[in-house]
């Protein structure tokens, strides 16, 4: 049996949705477990003193890298298959930079701001209305951006292909690239630690 099993027409649309709450509410559960619904938590990343979401984020990317990557190679992933969202370069970095702000202003993101909404936490209830409030304003005014909105156009592209390397060259390096951000997370992590017995 191969995947994506979508794309083979293992289950339809109505079960795929199914599937989707599903992995939704487990995503949502192990957040909250990880302390990811609670703010303060996730700001304190921006201040190198907790440097969990990092450390979680990027173990949870390198794992799914790697995991597609072996799939892949043993026959029971077809890569060509798998959705990859079009690159707009330029506005998908601006947006990255919004999200950002926003991220370091009030501490969640879309996901988290859900999750701890899902909690009863009032800051999560007030981003879930903020990030909803958003969703309709910009859906009124997109004609008014949607030229920026496609510009830079460079299709369904990798980093593999843009940089023209090895798949397997890529994932090494993603995990290097990891094991450099974990060591960087642990030092400042201690030198704010240090900071603060001073």
């Amino acid at each position: 049996m191969s995947a994506p099993f979508y794309k083979y027409g293992l289950f339809n649309d109505e079960v795929s949705l199914i599937v989707a709450v599903f992995i939704g509410l487990g995503f949502g559960f192990f957040l909250e477990r990880a302390g990811f619904g609670n703010g303060r938590k996730l700001a304190a990343q921006f201040y190198f003193t907790d440097m969990t979401v990092l450390k979680v984020m990027f173990t949870a990317i390198v794992t799914a890298m790697v995991g597609v990557y072996y799939l892949s190679i043993f026959g029971f992933l077809d890569l060509s298959l798998v959705y990859v969202t079009p690159t707009n370069l330029v506005p998908q970095i601006t947006g990255g930079l919004i999200l950002g702000i926003g991220f370091v202003i009030g501490g969640y993101c879309p996901g988290t701001a859900c999750v701890s909404a899902s909690t009863g936490r009032y800051d999560g209830w007030a981003y879930v209305a903020g990030l909803f409030a958003g969703i309709l304003f910009f859906g009124e005014v997109f004609h008014l951006f949607e030229k920026f909105y496609t510009s830079t156009a460079m299709g369904k592209v990798t980093l593999p292909q843009l940089f023209h390397l090895p798949y397997g060259l890529m994932v090494f390096l993603v995990c290097i690239m990891a094991l450099g951000a974990f060591a960087a997370a642990e030092w400042g992590e201690k030198k704010m630690a240090a900071k603060k017995e001073d």
